[in-house]
Order: structure tokens, then sequence, then C-alpha cells
């Protein structure tokens, strides 16, 4: 009977344990770990340093900021000064043709023999205009004997000549015009070329009569 009541113990001991073991593991679980406290002064120098860090970024942005004015205002002006040079670009290009015309007309007197008061006054026409091209920045674009530049001159055609070395300017048909030092008009010209020579053997061509043999 004795080791009958201490087997049947056993199981109620067990179940007692298992019993006091799952009250003590919901406190396990629920044990949190306290926040760390910080102390005033570190606190002060995480705030501090935050403080810096966004006091750079403000910084940054503002040179940026200031940077992006400096730009605009150098445009703005720059731009100001562009339409001040060339506001009368499209005037003073329609008034070339008629200098050129009296260029011509010019160019065709000196060759008479004869003259008279017109011519004069023609010349002094020109030298007016002259003048009022130079005040406004026009100035010729000088294009005879140089070499040709793509940048200023229109190439007509090619001709044949000793005068000029090959690839430069050996006419100009039209005078060309800067503005400002910027293209108002081409200068329409011809481009020099070597001519082309000919070699030309000397002497007769001796022809020997063919002998028989018998």
């Amino acid at each position: 009977m004795g080791k009958k009541t201490k087997k049947q113990q056993e199981p109620e001991m067990t179940a007692t344990e298992d019993l006091s073991n799952k009250e003590q593991a919901p406190e396990a679980q629920e044990t949190v770990e306290e926040p760390v406290t910080l102390s005033l002064e570190e606190q002060l120098n995480i705030e501090l340093l935050q403080a810096r860090e966004e006091m750079k970024r403000n910084q940054d942005l503002y040179l940026r900021a200031m940077a992006d004015m400096d730009n605009l205002r150098k445009r703005t002006q720059r731009e100001k000064e562009d339409l001040a040079k060339f506001a009368n670009e499209n005037i003073l290009r329609d008034i070339l043709p008629v200098i050129d015309n009296l260029e011509r007309a010019v160019e065709h007197a000196d060759q008479r023999p004869e003259k008279g008061g017109l011519l004069e006054g023609v010349q002094m026409t020109l030298a007016q205009f002259a003048q009022v091209l130079t005040r406004f920045g026009v100035e010729p674009v000088i294009s005879l004997g140089l070499p040709f530049d793509p940048a200023v001159h229109q190439a007509m055609g090619q001709l044949e000549t000793d005068e000029y070395p090959a690839n430069t300017v050996a006419q100009e048909m039209q005078k060309g015009y800067l503005l400002n030092d910027r293209l108002l008009r081409p200068a329409l010209v011809m481009v020099a070329k070597a001519p082309i020579v000919s070699e030309k053997k000397g002497g007769k061509n001796e022809h020997t009569p063919a002998t028989d043999k018998n």
C-alpha cells in the first residue's frame, strides 16, 4: 500500500511543477529592457550635432540659391547688352545693298574719263554711310588675298590664277560685314586655284623609215 501511494503522489508533484513553470514563463516573456537614460550633457551634445547638421544643410541651400541668383543676374545683363548691340541688325542689313549699289556706281564712274560733280556727291554719301556703320559697330570683312574662311566667306566658285596662293580669296564679288564681331553678312568670294600647266614636249617626233630585208 505504501509503494502505491508514492507512485500516485509523483504525478501530482509533476503537475504542480508544470503549473509553476507555466506561471513563471509569462513573467520571463513580459520582461522588457529598461530604456537607457542619457545624461543632460549627452542629450545636449546630440542636439548640438543635429543643429550643426541642419545649419550645414541650410548653408548649402543658401549658397546654391545665391549662385543661381548671380548666374541669373549675369545672364540677364548679357542678354541686355546683346539686345543693345544687335537691336539694329535688320535695319543695318537692309542698308548694305544700298551701299553696294553706290560702290558699283563709283567704280563704274571711275572708268570714265569725264568725272563730274555727281561722282563726288556719291563718294560723299558713301563716306557718310561708312561713318554711320562704324558708329553702330559695323566693320567690313577683309577678304582679298587672305585664306578662305567659311565663317565669314561664301565661296561662289574657283578661279585659276597665279596672283594668289591656292585656297585664298582671289576675287571679292560682294563685301561682307561684321556687327560687333558677329557676322552680319558673309562675303561672296572666288577662291584661288592653281592653274593647270600642260606639259608639251619640245622637238619633233622622228620616225625611222623601215628597211626591207630581202
